[in-house]
């Protein structure tokens, strides 16, 4: 309806199977939409004929936005965040958005977010986000709540191309990155597929059952935390699974709980990381494997011991 909305006040007259094509619907539908539109109180006038169609009342025009002062602090935050984030589809859409408020806005409430957005400052690094297609994140979200397959045109990491159905699962945006998970048709298999490698998609019409229970954002971390790294970590931490799963990301690690504790599996190239890791939480652990870790949480104790024991003289002047 949103959409049939922008149209109309785009547009002085559209027809209705125009409309229905832009909107990649029916006429009837087209019809339902009107009448909703009606019932919310705009005035959609709608001419019979040959050369007839659908059209806003003359001199109609859309009310101004209007925010109170949380909801317009809520909205500046929610861009500055998601372009810290990395979070962004396109790099001009964040600043024209912020640009248009901060232009409707009055100015006793202009000046203190502007002040806000120029003063605000974050802990974290910001993340230098892989922007996908605007139209086509939008509508792999589409086809995923309503669970219709896609057509999409995909470019690998060696720059392989390829045309594939997917039955998409759910979007999920991880590090500065989108993904869609789903069934791939190609394949036969679930797989994961960054968004800003689909240069295409094709709707189709064709409808798919998720499987129970499936969860994409544990999908795509564990799947990140399996890649190919020189080391198979697996270390049972005794303590409670919330409170490690704060201290630990999801990224590199998958956790499952146990009887005595929570299973830590994780990969990685460097022993030395994790043994970082590993002493930075608050709980006692066990390693399983691999052997060499022991080696490495050894090194870092001795390192942290002499350090402890070296005096104020021998530092470096």
């Amino acid at each position: 309806m949103l959409t049939l909305l922008e149209l109309l006040q785009s547009n002085a007259r559209l027809t209705g199977a125009e409309l229905a094509s832009r909107l990649d619907t029916d006429v009837r539908t087209v019809r339902r939409y009107t009448a909703h539109l009606r019932e919310l109180g705009i005035p959609v006038e709608a001419e019979r004929g040959r050369y007839g169609g659908y059209r806003l009342a003359r001199g109609y025009r859309m009310p101004p936005l209007v925010l109170t002062n949380d909801e317009a602090l809520a909205v500046v935050l929610g861009l500055l965040a998601a372009e810290r984030l990395g979070m962004g589809t396109a790099a001009p859409a964040s600043a024209g958005a912020l640009v248009k408020i901060e232009r409707v806005l009055p100015h006793a409430l202009r000046e203190p977010l502007a002040a806000m957005r120029e003063t605000l400052s974050f802990t974290a690094d910001a993340v230098i986000g892989q922007a996908p297609e605007t139209s086509v994140l939008l509508a792999l979200a589409q086809a995923s709540r309503a669970r219709t397959t896609v057509g999409i045109g995909h470019r690998s990491w060696r720059q392989e191309h390829t045309e594939r159905d997917i039955d998409p699962y759910g979007v999920v945006f991880h590090t500065g990155r989108w993904y869609v998970v789903g069934h791939d048709h190609l394949r036969d298999s679930l797989r994961t597929f960054r968004i800003d490698r689909i240069a295409s998609l094709t709707p189709r019409p064709r409808h798919f059952t998720a499987p129970d229970g499936f969860d994409p954002v544990a999908h795509l971390t564990s799947t990140l935390a399996k890649g190919s790294y020189r080391w198979q970590v697996e270390v049972t931490v005794h303590g409670p699974l919330d409170a490690i799963a704060r201290r630990l990301p999801r990224s590199a690690v998958t956790l499952t709980a146990r009887p005595t504790g929570v299973l830590v599996r994780a990969r990685a190239e460097r022993l030395d990381g994790m043994a970082h890791m590993l002493a930075s939480l608050e709980w006692p652990f066990t390693i399983h494997r691999p052997d060499e870790l022991r080696g490495a949480l050894k090194n870092l104790a001795d390192r942290l011991t002499a350090t402890a024991q070296r005096g104020s003289e021998e530092l470096p002047q």
